[in-house]
């Protein structure tokens, strides 16, 4: 947004009972470990290393877009799918060797556990990924933690979103979604909740975010706090859900 109406609009706020996050490109910097997998696969191929500049802007997309860049292919093309499963073989076995939290969401989770709000993580990243991935960031302190194959669908289908609030007691309305991709956005839009848009994340390909739809952006972690409103909590024995 530019001009007057920019410059006096009003921030919005969220009164929430929970905050969930994207894992890749809004919790951590994930693309060193998955641009070095692409980078194996290239060097035994005699092809020469592509520089992390050229593929972190599509990390968020996972094995689709490394092998997009990577090899110059799509999941529809012929031998994809062995290409797929090398590389998820290739990152599996050095997940967490370079990847790191991203600046200031240590001290952002840390800020939303001493207000007592629950945080989760809502990922498309397979369960056998995720696990130590969250494990190796040191994540534990997460209240749910929801795979791409922990429901049978993954964003940007709501359910994923609807399953972290199941499990947590919330209802959608009452949680935020904070994510790096257009998907995240049309996730948290399909089942209700509230989006904020990770300017800092990977972001695809040169994306206009405004035509996203989100209802706010962040340019870092920890300027979520500002947008957080904290609802009274919920009575005991009260259905959310």
């Amino acid at each position: 947004m530019s001009g007057a109406a920019g410059q006096h609009a009003a921030r919005p706020r969220f009164t929430v009972r929970a905050v969930l996050f994207d894992l890749d490109g809004t919790l951590a910097d994930t693309a060193p470990d998955l641009g070095g997998a692409v980078n194996r696969m290239r060097e035994r191929r005699g092809l020469a290393a592509l520089p992390l500049a050229r593929l972190r802007p599509v990390a968020s997309a996972g094995a689709r877009g490394m092998l997009g860049v990577g090899f110059g292919l799509a999941p529809a093309d012929a031998g994809y799918g062995a290409l797929r499963d090398e590389f998820l073989a290739e990152y599996e076995a050095a997940l967490d060797r370079d990847s790191r939290l991203f600046d200031g969401v240590a001290e952002c989770l840390a800020a939303l556990g001493a207000r007592g709000l629950p945080w989760g993580v809502v990922t498309n990243k397979a369960t056998r990924f995720t696990g130590p991935v969250v494990a190796g960031l040191g994540l534990g302190g997460a209240a749910v933690v929801i795979a791409g194959d922990t429901t049978p669908h993954a964003k940007p289908h709501p359910e994923p979103l609807y399953e972290a609030c199941r499990r947590l007691g919330v209802a959608p309305h009452e949680a935020v979604y904070v994510g790096d991709d257009l998907r995240d956005v049309q996730a948290a839009r399909a089942c209700g909740m509230p989006s904020v848009a990770a300017a800092y994340g990977y972001l695809g390909d040169g994306p206009d975010l405004v035509v996203w739809g989100a209802d706010a952006v962040i340019d870092t972690p920890l300027a979520l706090l500002d947008l957080l409103v904290d609802a009274p909590p919920l009575k005991r024995g009260t259905a959310a859900v």
